[in-house]
């Protein structure tokens, strides 16, 4: 293995192909975006990763990593273009279509072949496995075909691309073998060889074990609300069991994988599904709560001013694609009895399609903030700041991430602890 061609260069495909190039291979990395091609061939990016920068500068620099349009020649390709849902939530795999019928005229005998975008089950061998069939090569035998998906944290990716255990499940067991030899050469974590349909089920079973486990939190902050009990203590108290782990409420799933994934589960298998399809539900109806919440927050308002914070699906990234903060701006924006000004330091302004502001500006004689993602920026903030620019200092704070004094005149509500606005309304209206 001298060549690789890395097709996309976005969140993941961008880091493979800069982790490869410092290992020393010669990569090209392929994107339809010539403004992502030029860009990268300057030794600048376009997304926000930490250490990502340095790099791609670096690599660029040795002419390691060079970046095109169009692919070329190599012994080894690697397919991490983006897999979204359409409308109806079924898996649009166009992306990896196209994908690999524009490498098909650089592919030979002997050629390695990995899909690391994520997949419905089954799509190597029904989806890629056929394209590659038609252009005359013996998918089983002429190709080696397989599947490795990416399973990082975004803000830990070039470390986790490195030390993750990686799954690489073959169309045949040489392939098998063939992919997982390329990770081996830059993987010190473990990795392990298995059939490309179980490689397909285990990312997708990784993600919607995480979805499903936030919906039964979520649903337990539906029914604290009602009740009127903390769930974050109940949550607490609960996990001292040691075979339970109950993940903490939100305002939403968002991200390319967890608010994704399941569905190309549940496409394969509706009626052996109900219980994924259910919690994608109740994840779903989350920012409809949140709004319901700031709704019953600024009830005795004529016109509420609202600072709403963070757009991303998750802290100290830049990345808003699925994002329920965006769904939930985008809600309060929409409906004419709020004065809505929105900040997010991560987010530039060509990514949304409304005006961001300020932190400062957001807060100015605000009657709530809404703290809808935990970015760094906003789990410690200038509580002598927000008393003096907001008009009234109450917090929604949907991460459970702000960490006030023990004696703030800040008052705080979270998703799953809002005993004390039911205490309040109830006051009110025996009052």
């Amino acid at each position: 293995m001298e060549k690789i061609c890395v097709i996309g260069l976005g969140y993941i495909g961008l880091p493979t192909a800069s982790v490869f190039a410092k290992a020393g291979y010669e990569v090209v990395g392929i994107d339809v975006n010539e403004k992502v091609v030029d860009s990268l061939n300057k030794g600048n990016i376009h997304i926000e990763e930490v250490g990502l920068p340095e790099l791609v500068k670096e690599v660029v620099a040795t002419g390691k990593l060079r970046a095109s349009v169009t692919a070329e020649k190599a012994d080894v390709f690697i397919i991490a273009v983006p897999t979204p849902i359409h409308e109806d939530f079924s898996a649009n795999v166009d992306y990896v279509i196209h994908a690999t019928k524009g490498i098909v005229p650089f592919l030979e005998k002997g050629s390695v072949v990995i899909v690391e975008s994520t997949i419905p089950p089954r799509t190597m061998d029904d989806v890629v496995a056929p394209i590659i069939k038609e252009a005359g090569f013996d998918p089983l035998k002429d190709v080696y075909l397989a599947h490795c998906p990416e399973r990082v944290l975004p803000g830990r990716i070039l470390i986790e691309l490195i030390e993750n255990t990686r799954i690489v499940g073959g169309l045949t067991p040489i392939a098998a073998k063939k992919a997982a030899d390329v990770y081996r050469a830059v993987v010190t974590g473990d990795v392990i060889e298995t059939e490309a349909v179980t490689a397909e089920m285990s990312k997708l079973m990784e993600n919607t074990f995480r979805d499903v486990n936030i919906a039964l939190a979520n649903e337990l902050a539906k029914i604290s609300a009602r009740l009127g009990v903390n769930a974050h203590n109940v949550i607490e108290l609960a996990n001292r069991h040691p075979r339970v782990n109950i993940h903490l409420p939100g305002p939403g799933v968002g991200g390319h994988c967890l608010a994704v994934d399941p569905y190309f589960i549940i496409e394969k298998a509706k009626e052996e599904s109900p219980l994924i399809t259910e919690s994608r539900r109740i994840n779903n109806s989350m920012p409809d709560f949140v709004v319901e919440q700031i709704d019953r927050m600024t009830a005795e308002l004529d016109n509420p001013v609202l600072a709403v914070c963070g757009l991303t699906y998750k802290g100290n990234i830049d990345d808003i694609r699925e994002s329920p903060a965006i769904e939930i701006a985008e809600k309060l924006l929409g409906n004419s009895r709020y004065d809505v000004r929105v900040h997010d330091p991560h987010v530039r302004d060509e990514q949304v399609s409304f005006p961001l502001v300020s932190l400062e500006e957001a807060t100015k004689d605000a009657h709530l903030l809404v703290i809808l993602v935990d970015h760094n920026e906003f789990k410690t903030v200038d509580e002598k700041a927000l008393l003096e620019n907001m008009k009234t200092p109450v917090v929604f704070d949907t991460r459970n991430c702000l960490k006030v004094s023990d004696r703030t005149d800040l008052m705080v509500y979270r998703i799953g602890d809002l005993t004390k606005l039911s205490a309040i309304q109830e006051e009110s209206v025996a009052e």
